[in-house]
């Protein structure tokens, strides 16, 4: 049996993340904050971060008047990348999330309902895409 250091809880192996897992991980949170940040100052109003569910996650839901929109995140090489990264697979995984996202605040089921996505590139501004996708897909 594996000695660990304490972290993990008695009689359980510690799990070790490999370094470039942990680096995307670390990217990952940076650029959501650069997107909440983004958004912020256009305007929405951030309601949750990394909203997770056993069928996906959303990493921002925020408001804008009467409008929730579900945004994705993508943080590649250049801003071109990061689009072609929403793949139809995770799109309907946003989507399910939604809906549960939307059951656990049923105050916001009668607004208008939106999925966007914002690009991060190193150097580069972000780029919110309106309407990325939709669930009619």
């Amino acid at each position: 049996m594996a000695k660990t250091d304490g972290a993990a809880p008695p009689g359980k192996l510690a799990k070790i993340a490999a370094p470039e897992r942990v680096a995307a991980f670390r990217t990952g949170l940076s650029a959501e904050a650069r997107a909440a940040a983004w958004l912020t100052a256009k305007g929405y109003r951030i309601l949750a971060k990394r909203f997770r569910t056993p069928h996906g996650e959303i990493d921002l839901v925020a408001r804008k008047r009467d409008l929730v929109a579900f945004i994705e995140v993508k943080a590649r090489a250049s801003l071109d990348e990061a689009a072609y990264a929403v793949t139809p697979r995770q799109q309907a995984r946003i989507i399910a999330a939604a809906q549960a996202w939307l059951m656990a605040h049923p105050e916001h089921a009668e607004f208008e309902l939106r999925f966007d996505a914002v690009l991060i590139a190193p150097r580069r501004l972000p780029r919110h895409l309106l309407a990325a996708f939709d669930a009619s897909t």
